[in-house]
């Protein structure tokens, strides 16, 4: 339950007249620390823990079958270098206590290739629907993170959600894929198509972080259940959380390499583990990016207040818009 106050709609207000500059004089207006702060409450008090336990979970359920999924396009597609190119990525990326289970999971998609067209029908479906219903749960997070008590009406909320799920699930898990797997699918490129690996590295890194920016962008967007406002006010929000999800998956990987014991404790379980911790911080981020953007959206109807007080004079009483937090906004 969300204990936070609601957000004024700036594009109710200025009819989404926000510009770059307009944005970026919000910037200005707020003191980084208080700002931080503030969303750091909305995340907390919005209830956004458990919204991430909950979409977490989504996107761990739909991780797996596009896996599979991938894998069984690169069978049908009957290429036997692209099969090759998943194969060694995917081992390459699995934690070393689970590459008997990995294996054990790629053989049979070679020694029974009738069952392949079921076994990817099978994934994709699992995957869309998984997928579908992470981004229900993310519109429910993400109004609670703005004080919306109710969500749309069922019909609308999931038909958005499936929509939402192919325009920014899909380009989130894409992108999620070619950063996480950078080095390990150049390692496998170079050693598949003879290209070098840094040549890789510097053309799929952009994609990768064009393809996240855009997913977390549009999740800022259409998510809420209101008018959210410009482009350029939502901007910051995704850069956050695409730092967050880089700093926090490089900071996952690293202490697995780090706590070699987690293998043989956790056995072939270490990548499930993996898998589980990241989608929860992952979702985590995400979640905070709008409490982020709902702060900043604060600050801009205080910046716009002021610019109509200094024009219009003095108002009396001089109150504060409803639902307003403190973001260390200045003159």
């Amino acid at each position: 339950m969300s204990s936070v106050s609601e957000v004024p709609e700036v594009a109710a207000r200025d009819g989404e007249r926000l510009t770059a500059g307009d944005a970026w004089a919000t910037l200005r207006s707020c003191r980084a620390t208080a700002l931080w702060r503030a969303s750091w409450n909305r995340f907390r008090y919005g209830d956004g823990f458990s919204h991430a336990r909950a979409l977490g979970l989504q996107l761990s359920l739909a991780a797996v079958p596009l896996l599979i999924a991938a894998i069984g396009v690169s069978n049908l597609l009957e290429t036997p270098s692209l099969r090759l190119l998943v194969d060694r990525t995917v081992l390459q990326l699995s934690p070393s206590a689970s590459d008997d289970m990995v294996r054990r999971v790629l053989s049979p998609w070679s020694d029974e290739p009738d069952g392949v067209p079921l076994a990817t029908a099978l994934g994709l479906a699992a995957a869309t629907f998984a997928l579908a219903t992470g981004m229900g749960q993310l519109e429910r997070g993400a109004n609670r993170i703005y004080g919306i008590q109710r969500d749309r009406p069922t019909v609308e909320k999931y038909r958005r959600a499936v929509v939402l799920a192919a325009l920014a699930g899909v380009p989130l898990f894409v992108g999620s894929l070619l950063v996480t797997t950078l080095f390990s699918a150049a390692m496998a490129m170079e050693e598949v198509y003879g290209v070098d690996d840094d040549v890789v590295v510097l053309i799929v890194g952009p994609v990768a972080v064009g393809l996240l920016l855009a997913a977390i962008t549009l999740m800022l967007r259409r998510a809420p259940h209101r008018r959210q406002p410009g482009w350029s006010l939502l901007v910051l929000g995704s850069v956050l959380a695409l730092g967050l999800w880089t700093g926090l998956t490089l900071l996952l990987a690293a202490v697995l390499d780090l706590i070699g014991y987690l293998g043989s404790a956790y056995g072939p379980l270490t990548g499930i583990m993996a898998l589980l911790v990241w989608a929860q911080l992952s979702s985590g981020a995400i979640f905070l990016s709008f409490a982020v953007s709902a702060e900043l959206e604060l600050a801009a109807i205080r910046v716009a207040e002021g610019r109509f007080a200094r024009t219009t004079g003095p108002a009396a009483g001089g109150s504060r818009p409803s639902g307003a937090s403190a973001t260390g906004a200045h003159p």
